[in-house]
């Protein structure tokens, strides 16, 4: 199951915002667990597959 052209630039485009949020806060004031999300959203723009989507249709079934 891969991702289209256009969910691939939302996922690019949100990982920018939260970075740009870490960027803000400053990386010495933001918690570890904060660049999970931004990470799991880079692997999921580089090769379509997103992690959170398919564990999500594990745990409550595909339609």
């Amino acid at each position: 199951m891969k991702a289209p052209t256009t969910m691939r630039i939302w996922f690019f485009a949100f990982a920018v915002i939260i970075l740009l949020g870490i960027f803000l806060t400053g990386f010495n004031n933001v918690h570890w667990f904060l660049y999970f999300p931004v990470i799991a959203l880079v692997f999921a723009g580089v090769t379509g597959i997103c992690p959170s989507q398919m564990a999500i249709n594990k745990i409550f079934g595909s339609k």
